[in-house]
């Protein structure tokens, strides 16, 4: 493509990105938010299910989107633990980018979030996922708000569920809720 059709392209991508943040509505237990310098990069936060493992954690990631978004599709990353999805790694998921044969343009940024959220609750494996115990994503749910508390970004995009995470842990008489592995961290 020339210069001009990928210019033509990348407004079109922001164009879509700009009303689909104006009208997000989150779907049940997700959050998501455009990088302020970057709006074809969003982060997400999918908070676990009641019985399910993952209850109670909150697992951040990104989306990347392409120039060519909503005629292509994302890159989907998971940055916090979980024990079903690597960290950093590029999701391969119907509605990811490994998978254009797949992608449908009416997509919006909630039903793709809704998807990952979804095939996380399963257990089909594919490029990017990983096997661990029900004791291990528990014990991974606990640890994951002391995790993403440590970045920076996550505690500015989200800061009502950093500051909701917080009182919850001192309502249960825990220290900011992540103890001495986040004392640690602080130093």
């Amino acid at each position: 493509p020339t210069a001009h059709g990928r210019d033509m392209a990348a407004r079109g991508c922001l164009a879509r990105l700009r009303k689909e943040y104006k009208t997000f509505e989150p779907p049940p237990y997700i959050r998501a938010a455009p990088l302020e310098s970057n709006l074809q990069e969003w982060r997400y936060v999918l908070q676990g299910p009641p019985d399910s493992p993952y209850e109670g954690g909150m697992y951040q990631g990104k989306v990347r989107f392409p120039d060519d978004y909503p005629f292509k599709p994302p890159s989907i990353y998971m940055l916090t633990p979980s024990g079903r999805f690597k960290t950093d790694q590029r999701l391969c998921l119907s509605i990811s980018d490994f998978h254009p044969e797949t992608w449908v343009p009416t997509w919006s940024v909630a039903s793709i979030l809704n998807g990952v959220l979804s095939f996380m609750l399963e257990e089909t494996t594919t490029v990017g996922s990983m096997e661990a115990s029900a004791d291990e994503r528990k014990r991974l749910a606990k640890r994951s708000h002391a995790f993403n508390r440590k970045t920076p970004l996550f505690c500015e995009l989200f800061a009502d569920l950093v500051a909701e995470q917080a009182a919850a842990a001192a309502a249960a008489g825990e220290e900011g809720g992540g103890g001495a592995e986040e004392e640690a961290a602080r130093r």
